[in-house]
């Protein structure tokens, strides 16, 4: 009995000490095994006589099931060990943010939205919006909207050329969106309301200006129309552009071969603090020509100009972006620069509408 006590003590100690897995089962071979010390003393039971071995049994018996619990118990400790290093080991870092998806971080490029803002507050009226090609022939481009030959938008210092086709015919990159309004007066009978967003081209680079930029020209023809509904168009369109309650406007005499009369319009603004605001103040800014449609174009495109009449405007969309948004050079415009645009670019679902705002 003393044998077994110490084996039992020995073994228990064994299986307390050992750290890991493999030693645990180390130990349980060494008691338990074929050849272990317990298993080895079970086998001698056969030889005892009937007394002895019901006693000897008994005690060998208990100190079996004293080792196999305590196996179990030092095995169930040590996976659960086992598992907390694995866990510490591969543990990922969740509390990172989640990667934003492309909705999140995509940009609507300015002009985009400015196009967006503008098709919004037209459509409100009524205009439908035109769009054509931006290589132009030079009877749309010029002929048809009244510019004399020898005009310096003829020249090419001024007007992007393309080599002469098999007809002997060269074509232009347009100078501006008023062939579209040819266009449409050649296969449309009025009324005729459109709005012609899209992009122009002019051989000139500076800060406020690039060889390829945007404009948006106006359109109404009916027998009606006259300077005052003109007038009323772009006041609201301005007032409701740059979102202010009311605006002021300041209508000039100037020239354009389309146009007769024609006028440059001015806005009301302020430029105080160095930050121009519209709406209030005494200062006036230049922001669009207009006028009333010239009789030979209306003649040029088939129309009896004294049946009909009507007006036409033009505007850059990269000035009045600039003017809008606060954006000191053109040029970034067109860099392709990410932070540039995650600065002042949109967000994907943030559409301008006139109920919810433009940019609310």
């Amino acid at each position: 009995m003393n044998d077994l006590t110490s084996l039992e003590t020995t073994l228990l100690s064994e299986i307390a000490a050992a750290a890991d897995e493999a030693a645990l089962e180390a130990v349980r071979v060494s008691a338990l095994g074929k050849k272990g010390s317990i298993s080895e003393r079970l086998a001698t039971l056969g030889k005892m006589a009937p007394e002895e071995r019901r006693e000897a049994g008994a005690a060998i018996n208990v100190v079996k099931d004293r080792v196999t619990a305590a196996l179990a118990e030092r095995r169930t400790v040590l996976k659960a060990a086992a598992l907390e290093a694995r866990l510490v080991a591969e543990a990922l870092d969740v509390t990172l943010p989640v990667r934003e998806t492309g909705t999140e971080l995509g940009r609507i490029h300015p002009i985009s939205q400015v196009i967006d803002e503008i098709t919004a507050i037209f459509a409100d009226m009524g205009f439908a919006i035109a769009e054509g090609p931006d290589i132009e022939t030079d009877e749309y481009n010029f002929t048809l909207l009244n510019f004399p030959p020898g005009h310096p938008a003829r020249e090419m210092h001024d007007t992007f050329f393309l080599a002469p086709d098999e007809k002997g015919e060269r074509k232009v990159l347009r100078t501006h969106t008023s062939p579209v309004q040819i266009r449409t007066m050649l296969s449309q009978k009025p009324p005729i309301r459109i709005v012609v967003p899209g992009r122009t081209y002019r051989h000139d680079s500076d800060q406020t200006h690039t060889p390829m930029f945007h404009q948006v020209e106006g359109l109404v023809i009916d027998k009606v129309s006259h300077v005052g509904h003109m007038k009323w168009v772009l006041e609201e369109f301005c007032r409701a552009f740059f979102e202010v309650p009311s605006v002021k406007m300041r209508f000039r005499p100037s020239f354009f071969p389309f146009t007769e009369p024609s006028m440059e319009v001015d806005i009301q603004c302020s430029r105080k603090g160095g930050e121009i605001r519209f709406g209030e103040g005494e200062d006036w800014l230049e922001i669009l020509g207009c006028g009333m449609v010239h009789p030979n174009v209306l003649r040029n495109c088939g129309l009896d100009p004294d049946e009909y009449q009507g007006f036409a405007w033009g505007m850059g969309i990269d000035r009045i972006a600039m003017l809008k948004y606060g954006m000191p050079d053109l040029r970034p415009f067109f860099d392709a620069d990410v932070r540039w645009l995650s600065h002042f670019g949109f967000r994907p679902f943030d559409l301008p509408s006139l109920a919810g705002g433009l940019t609310a």
